[in-house]
């Protein structure tokens, strides 16, 4: 059974009188007049008229709301209030805001539960996350409403290229015709749109013969060059992928990576083969028999890379008397000796490569001499170009690449006699493994060749010369004949070395206050190589080296003419010394100076004359001051040459301070000692350091003796106490109780002033003058001044008076009531200061009276101000 309400206690419009209904559950029945009033049913159930709250649904560009579809940059900075979580309660009641994630997702954002500020907590990464989902949730205490909402993780342009399938090696053959596609580089982006477009280009250089195309990555043999094996068999190419660029934390970037292509060159048979050892000679002797080995020639492929087997064959000349091994090349006798009808035979010979299917392909010709001998009669002989020659001599650089031929040497070898009498080695004696000779068995005659086999044997700073003895041996004959060669190498030097310092580092020490140009240290640097090359000059820079110089032919390390060093302004230095030959060519090397301190300074009082007061139990203190950089130099002893009276004080060696002996404990003691009262004695002290040879000073110093006097008790006591040596701090403390007066005194100014102003601006016609009676006396306001006249009286409070101001002209009010304090009788302060206050110069202290000077007028001058002030506020008040 629904409630029925008279429909006064309720503002809701009726049905039927065309109105509409305010809430869903809610709905009345109206009777019109003159029936019974209209009345109400409503639905009393609390559940039912509670709703949840719910966010604002405002689109994801808004940066409030329920965060649905909202998009962020991978790029945002964590710790960004990226959104305002926003919704409301249909009752008003106050809403909290929540988020949370799935379990076992990394959890990315935090919301403040009251103001909905959602912040980034984790860095985001689009090209591992692009969509985060998570669940939001509003509160008003009883309903809880929870809407899952997704995120897009929007691009940013922070990942470079990567280039695929690494690393690189291609081959290609030598033969691959200009312009051609060799291979295809590719690089992939991360990134979206144009950071994630990728192009490529070669790192440029002088000698480049690959180009690529700069948006397929297809590289190709750059037109117009060729590729060749034998000069450049691998080439090193270096490609950049850039992406299109964009934009990262606000900022344009491009980002681009590198790669290296090993592009290796294959050996195309493009080169015929060739002969080695040319020319070819070889001897038929009386006793060869059929089948006896004449010569064997020796042919290789150009193309080293993938050679080809060379098959040779007799073209002409042989007349059918020889015959030729097609694999070994080697020539053999096919008749009897005595059958030969000609005692010279050319033989052309042909060296041809053969295919892999057993196809002859290029191929070259020589021909082969062959003599007819008979008898061993002939030794082997060298002959040059004039004839022959025992000595062979040749110039050369040093460090010739290994394998180099030495072509310098004309050398030929010849044995006359003929077949194996004829037949004989070479071989090289000296230096072992530095040169070998080609061939090593000949056969009547052959042209000597020799070749590098170790290049670093062949050194300047070794040796200017090498010595070989070539030695040709006949080989299978009861003879055994021989010939011996000079084999002479004159070397000429090349720059192939750098100066080196025979230390890493030189250490020097100096004595201070050293005449100028004085010497340091010397340093050497050694270059093996000869002439300009081998020349070393020497130069110094680096902080400090300013005030030294070098020799730059003898490398001796001086002070500059002009320079004094002082151990007390610096007595480290280090620097650097560079070694250089005239190509440029140049080593480093440290060097540390040390500037030893001497005992260059005497200890130094302030003053020769120091007046001191010494109040009875209480040391004074002198100091003196010794400018020396180290120790034991400027380390001073104190000690006292003579006193009057003697016996009657001691002295700390260490500090300085002065002491009564023990037993003088009162004044009536010193009055005993000296019979009279006066209580002034004097003493030289003596300050010597500790150097060799030492040096000392002395100064007389004169001090009053009082005794501590108890008529000033409590903190000012303490502090005058302290403050007798340094009246500054007391004249500095008061200037700072001054300037708190005058402060606290425009404060209470400006608050009268201020109430003053409001009073006329609300109340003119209610304002009072009272006139101030002409007789009153204004308000002075008087403070102790601090003077310092001399050593009995240092301390002395003076009620100083000042002439009152003019009275302010009428109509004035009389002041407030103002209690002045009578005058008080000046009470002497004892006196108590006796330290030495400065180990400053004369210089300093007159500065400092300068300072005390400045610091009395700042006063006398606050004062003044204070004063106006207060007769200003008088008159604003009234």
């Amino acid at each position: 059974m629904l409630p029925v309400l008279p429909i006064s206690k309720c503002v809701i419009a009726c049905l039927c009188c065309d109105h509409r209904k305010l809430h869903p559950n809610i709905f009345i029945i109206h009777f019109h007049p003159p029936l019974t009033p209209c009345f109400l049913f409503l639905p009393f159930l609390a559940r039912q008229s509670d709703y949840a709250p719910y966010f604002y649904d405002n689109g994801p560009s808004s940066k409030h709301g329920n965060m649905a579809l909202r998009s962020i940059s991978e790029d945002t900075p964590v710790g960004t209030q990226i959104y305002i979580l926003n919704g409301t309660d249909p009752e008003g009641d106050p809403v909290r805001y929540g988020l949370t994630f799935e379990m076992g997702s990394k959890e990315y954002f935090r919301v403040d539960s009251k103001s909905g500020n959602v912040t980034l907590i984790q860095e985001l990464d689009r090209e591992k996350l692009d969509e985060i989902s998570m669940l939001v949730s509003i509160t008003d205490g009883r309903n809880k409403v929870v809407e899952k909402v997704r995120v897009f993780v929007t691009d940013a342009n922070d990942e470079p290229p990567e280039f695929q399938n690494l690393p690189f090696i291609i081959d290609i053959p030598e033969d691959t015709a200009p312009g051609s596609s060799i291979f295809r580089v590719q690089a992939a982006d991360r990134d979206m749109g144009s950071g994630g477009s990728v192009s490529y280009y070669l790192q440029t250089s002088p000698f480049a013969k690959f180009t690529i195309d700069g948006n397929s990555g297809i590289l190709r043999v750059k037109p117009g060059e060729t590729l060749d094996y034998e000069t450049t068999p691998t080439h090193f190419v270096t490609v950049v992928a850039k992406d299109g660029g964009g934009k990262y934390k606000g900022r344009q970037q491009v980002l681009t990576s590198t790669a290296t292509m090993t592009i290796n060159v294959l050996d195309a048979q493009d080169m015929p083969p060739s002969f080695i050892g040319t020319p070819y000679f070889g001897y038929v002797y009386e006793v060869s028999v059929p089948g006896s080995e004449i010569f064997t020639v020796y042919a290789k492929d150009g193309d080293q890379g993938k050679p080809n087997t060379i098959q040779y064959s007799i073209m002409n000349g042989s007349d059918g008397v020889f015959d030729m091994n097609s694999t070994s090349g080697c020539i053999t006798l096919s008749i009897y000796p005595t059958l030969l009808r000609n005692e010279l035979y050319e033989i052309i010979v042909k060296a041809s490569e053969v295919g892999t299917k057993d196809q002859q392909l290029d191929y070259d010709v020589t021909t082969v001499t062959v003599r007819v001998v008979d008898l061993n009669n002939h030794p082997p002989t060298f002959y040059g170009q004039n004839g022959p020659q025992s000595n062979f001599e040749v110039t050369m650089y040093e460090h010739p690449p290994s394998g180099e031929i030495l072509r310098g040497f004309k050398i030929t070898v010849n044995d006359s006699d003929q077949g194996a009498n004829a037949k004989f080695k070479l071989r090289l004696v000296g230096p072992s493994r530095v040169l070998r000779v080609v061939p090593q068995t000949v056969l009547n005659e052959a042209q000597v060749t020799i070749i590098v086999e170790d290049s670093s044997g062949i050194d300047y700073e070794k040796g200017t010369t090498l010595s070989f003895k070539l030695l040709a041996v006949e080989i299978d004959t009861p003879e055994r004949f021989s010939a011996t060669a000079d084999i002479v190498i004159n070397l000429l030097d090349t720059n192939d070395n750098i100066p080196k310092f025979t230390a890493e580092y030189y250490i020097a020490r100096v004595p201070e206050n050293s005449i100028g140009g004085s010497s340091v240290v010397s340093v050497t640097a050694n270059d093996p190589d000869s002439g300009p090359w081998g020349e070393v000059k020497y130069t110094i820079y680096g902080s400090g080296s300013d005030l030294f110089a070098i020799d730059p032919s003898s490398g001796l390390i001086s002070t500059q003419p002009w320079t004094s060093l002082d151990a007390e302004v610096r007595s480290k230095y280090n620097f650097y010394v560079k070694a250089e030959d005239s190509e440029g060519k140049d080593s480093l090397s440290e060097v540390f100076v040390t500037v030893l301190d001497m005992n260059d300074h005497s200890p130094a009082f302030d003053e020769k004359l120091l007046e001191k007061t010494m109040i009875i139990g209480i040391p004074v203190r002198v100091e003196a001051v010794d400018e020396d950089a180290e120790s034991p130099n400027n380390v001073i002893e104190y000690s006292i040459m003579t006193a009057d009276p003697d016996n009657a004080f001691d002295i700390n060696a260490d500090t300085g301070e002065i002491n009564l002996k023990p037993y003088i404990t009162s004044m009536e003691i010193v009055q005993n000692i000296t019979k009279q009262k006066d209580c002034k004695w004097s003493l030289v002290v003596q300050a010597r350091d500790r150097g060799s040879p030492s040096f000392s000073t002395t100064a007389v110093v004169n001090i009053d003796i009082t005794e501590a006097q108890t008529s000033l008790k409590g903190p000012m006591a303490d502090f005058l106490l302290k403050s007798r040596d340094n009246p500054m701090k007391a004249l500095g403390m008061v200037t700072i109780v001054i300037s708190l007066l005058v402060g606290v005194t425009a404060l209470i100014s400006a608050g009268m002033y201020m109430r003053n102003l409001k009073s006329n601006r609300i109340m003119p016609t209610r304002r009072i003058i009272k006139r101030r009676p002409r007789d009153q006396q204004p308000w002075i306001f008087n403070m102790p001044v601090v003077q310092f006249s001399n050593p009995a009286d240092k301390f002395l409070f003076v009620n100083q008076e000042r002439s009152p101001r003019p009275k302010p002209p009428p109509p004035s009010a009389p002041p407030p009531p103002c209690i002045t304090r009578p005058y008080e009788r000046p009470r002497a302060v004892p006196t108590i200061s006796g330290v030495l206050a400065s180990k400053g110069s004369k210089k300093a202290k007159s500065n400092r009276r300068k300072e005390g000077n400045i610091s009395s007028a700042l006063v006398a001058e606050l004062k003044k101000k204070l004063e106006q002030k207060m007769i200003e506020s008088n008159q604003s008040y009234y």
